[in-house]
């Protein structure tokens, strides 16, 4: 077993996620998980980032074997530098799961702030205003939406 592997392995089993379930998140095969971990095979690099959100940690750990987990910068440090451009911002939120908050699906969002690894976010919806906290690892991607002038 590679050291990516060894890590993908361990985050997953820390997290309780069996491989099915991170192998249907991924969109790949539990077989595919299995090969990662193993070390008989090496993740896609564009999977890397999914992968990595996944498991609430960054690529360079991921990818550098000089990386650990007490190296990890805290989540909220790696929150404000990737995400603080969208705080105040309409954004839409494509999700992991499209089920996983059908009160968002295809909504736009305005991100209000962090707290920890959560997100808050409120939205107009049919239902009137809703205010959310939103695991940052269920969000796959944000769009920021142009802001009208």
């Amino acid at each position: 077993m590679n050291e990516l592997g060894k890590k993908i392995a361990s985050k997953r089993k820390d997290l309780g996620i069996t491989q099915i379930e991170f192998a249907e998140k991924l969109n790949v095969t539990r077989q595919t998980v299995s090969r990662w971990e193993a070390g008989s095979v090496f993740p896609d690099i564009d999977k890397i980032p999914d992968i990595a959100a996944l498991l609430n940690v960054s690529c360079d750990y991921l990818l550098r074997d000089d990386v650990t987990l007490e190296s990890e910068p805290p989540v909220q440090g790696r929150i404000s530098r990737l995400l603080k451009n969208a705080e105040g911002k309409k954004v839409m939120i494509s999700f992991f799961d499209d089920d996983a908050d059908p009160d968002l699906y295809n909504t736009p969002v305005t991100i209000s702030g962090f707290e920890g690894s959560w997100m808050k976010a409120s939205a107009e919806t049919k239902k009137g205003r809703i205010e959310k906290l939103i695991p940052l690892s269920a969000v796959l991607s944000l769009e920021i939406l142009q802001e009208e002038k």
